[in-house]
């Protein structure tokens, strides 16, 4: 008697499933997978305490040495840019276009010069190194890059072949640097999505989440549950006249976003032909220059500027000066445009706290806080014209935002990114992007 038929079984889609579910193969996958996560939120969360220290070291040095930046900074970015050029090639700017451009390359060999070990080594020592030289840069993008680049190898190391496969570890790799940059989970996700991606993928969400919640889980757990820019009490009655307010702030905030990217993508190629042949002397130059604007600001626009962000979002009894948003915002284009690794997120967030802080003296004084918010956003917006990112960051970063907030801060956004794009007709990081595919198709 024939008590089962062994052929029907190994198609039944349940014993199937169960097969799959016992694979030791798969479960081995899993296992590095899940395991690249969380080695991904430590490397995170070591990066951002370097930075974060190495920042606050080069402004209490500032502060008590104010001439020192004069050879400090030079010296700095010619060492930076010798080990750049040296060895880590790759590893310069921002990191975002790097791994937009990643993702758009189906050749290994091409995309390793984008994302790899090599790379996230150099992103994160010259990038820190950035940070003890008081450039004007942050951390966020350099976290991608070197996020990505971990899921990266991680995928190669376990020959994960498939081309959606290896699309979602980058993916994933970018969510979890912006989720453990800014302790921001839901924005992380979004950008992968707003920003690397373009479109969203269901095949490839559930390894996104997981990474971020994996990522997000050490980074809680090491750092806590803390708030980027700290408690906001902000307010806004857009009912009560505030819109006037709200509207004519997100215009010009974002349109003087939109004027930074335009001189970023400007002036970045026209320096093209000096950068290579004179990349460490330029460097070093700019360096320079960086640092007498800082010598006659008193300081201010050296490093991220969270601090004084964080003072002007919160209220704070700040003597800052009312043009702060505008030396941040050159000193943050002299950076970039230097070659040195180093993102324009955070400045970029400074920068529009600034030019909402200097606009908040046209208006009610108890709108001050919601005009630095405001500009804040709208100017963030009109840089990377990623209007629901720039949004989501904002409101995760910003603890205790009231519900009367999100609307006006969503429609900043909007606006901003609107009045950026009169312009700057496209997006910072998809120029850059093209201009890194550009270059690749050059090396063939």
């Amino acid at each position: 008697m024939k008590y089962f038929d062994l052929k029907a079984l190994k198609k039944d889609k349940i014993f199937t499933e169960s097969r799959k579910l016992m694979s030791l193969s798969l479960w081995r996958r899993r296992l590095i997978f899940w395991g690249g996560a969380i080695l991904v939120g430590l490397i995170c969360v070591l990066f951002a305490y370097l930075c974060d220290n190495l920042n606050d070291s080069f402004n209490e040095l500032s502060q008590d040495h104010p001439y020192w930046p004069l050879f400090i900074m030079p010296i700095g970015f010619m060492v930076i840019i010798y080990l750049l050029k040296t060895y880590f090639d790759g590893a310069e700017g921002s990191g975002i276009p790097q791994v937009m451009t990643a993702l758009k390359v189906k050749n290994m060999q091409r995309r390793s010069k984008l994302v790899s070990m090599r790379i996230a080594l150099g992103k994160f020592l010259l990038t820190a190194l950035g940070f003890l030289s008081g450039a004007s840069i942050g951390r966020e993008g350099p976290t991608i890059q070197l996020s990505a680049s971990v899921m990266h190898f991680l995928g190669r190391l376990e020959k994960f072949n498939r081309e959606d496969t290896e699309k979602g570890l980058l993916l994933a790799g970018g969510a979890a640097g912006i989720a453990a940059a800014f302790n921001a989970p839901l924005a992380g996700v979004v950008f992968a999505i707003e920003e690397l991606s373009g479109s969203f993928d269901k095949g490839i969400t559930g390894t996104m989440i997981t990474t971020v919640v994996l990522c997000g889980f050490v980074s809680l757990e090491i750092m806590g549950n803390y708030a980027y820019f700290g408690a906001s009490s902000a307010t806004l009655d857009i009912l009560g006249g505030g819109w006037i307010v709200l509207i004519i702030v997100a215009v010009v905030c974002g349109f003087l976003g939109g004027l930074f990217s335009r001189m970023l993508l400007f002036v970045s190629a026209a320096v093209v032909g000096i950068v290579r042949k004179h990349p460490v002397l330029f460097a070093g130059s700019i360096g320079f220059v960086i640092a007498v604007i800082g010598v006659c600001t008193s300081g201010i626009i050296y490093g991220s500027g969270k601090e004084t962000a964080v003072a002007l979002l919160n209220g704070h009894d700040v003597h800052v000066s009312i043009f702060f948003g505008l030396w941040k915002m050159i000193a943050t284009l002299l950076s970039f445009v230097s070659g040195i690794p180093g993102g324009i997120f955070a400045p970029s967030l400074s920068a529009g706290a600034g030019f909402g802080h200097m606009m908040s003296g046209f208006f009610d004084p108890k709108y001050a806080s919601a005009i630095v918010l405001i500009g804040t956003v709208a100017y963030f917006s009109g840089v990377v014209q990623s209007p629901i990112t720039c949004f989501i960051i904002v409101s995760e970063m910003t603890q205790n935002v009231s519900s009367g907030m999100l609307l006006p801060i969503m429609l900043a956004a909007l606006l901003g990114t609107a009045s950026s794009r009169v312009i700057c007709k496209e997006p910072i990081y998809h120029v850059l992007s093209l201009r890194y595919l550009d270059k690749l198709r050059e090396e063939k």
